[in-house]
């Protein structure tokens, strides 16, 4: 019973953390006040406060993480409200999604060659653009280390829903359909949440691009490793 009353509270925290960081990012319209970095923040500081382990806070928290499947799945909706736009705008999505997903991953071997990363540091964040799900299977077969990878897909996400806003401005982007493929394919399901923000077209481009980045990617991965010779 204490068992189940400490995973509801860490879900309770979960929520409202959550629920006062979208009320702030209503307020105050900064990119780098979203959501999903302000909570985190909020919920470890708490949990540093009252020094509750992660592995403790995790009893409640496995079950909102459990929703992280169904609701990646809940984005087949919006595409197939789009099914006929995306038909006939079909190459260039494919094309925009294909040079998206190469050069998310083909920049991590670069980097990681420039700065001489450790073989397990780089193995772990060569999927970091792809949704979190996929990103931990890749990681997993490459024999990186799940833990940093994951590390690496929320750094990927959330730099980039900052980041979009400002690089769209300063070069130009006005198109729904390139913001979308630029926010699914760099920053996964947060590009995603961001794309929202603009249309329902650029959520439906930037939800086909998370979905197509991560069947790409998991072909992908292991020939940019065999490549640069990690």
């Amino acid at each position: 019973m204490h068992q189940l009353l400490f995973a509801f509270g860490m879900i309770l925290l979960t929520v409202i953390a959550y629920f006062a960081a979208t009320q702030l990012y209503k307020r105050y319209s900064y990119s780098f006040l979203i959501p999903i970095l302000t909570a985190t923040i909020l919920i470890i500081i708490f949990l540093e406060v009252l020094q509750i382990p992660y592995k403790s806070y995790m009893i409640g928290g496995q079950w909102i993480n459990s929703l992280l499947g169904p609701a990646i799945v809940a984005l087949a909706y919006p595409l197939y409200k789009q099914r006929h736009f995306l038909m006939n705008h079909l190459f260039p999505i494919l094309g925009g999604v294909l040079i998206g997903a190469i050069s998310g991953m083909v920049s991590v071997g670069i980097l990681a060659k420039m700065f001489g990363f450790s073989h397990p540091l780089t193995l772990s964040i060569i999927p970091k653009s792809l949704t979190t799900p996929v990103a931990i299977e890749v990681a997993r077969g490459l024999g990186g280390n799940v833990s940093m990878t994951v590390v690496g897909v929320m750094i990927a996400g959330i730099f980039g829903a900052i980041a979009a806003p400002t690089i769209f401005k300063y070069t130009r982007v006005h198109s729904h359909i390139g913001r979308g493929i630029a926010l699914g394919s760099a920053s996964h399901a947060l590009g995603t949440a961001k794309a929202a923000e603009y249309s329902e077209l650029t959520f439906s481009m930037s939800s086909v691009s998370m979905t197509l980045c991560a069947i790409i990617g998991s072909f992908l991965g292991p020939i940019i490793v065999g490549l640069f010779n990690i």
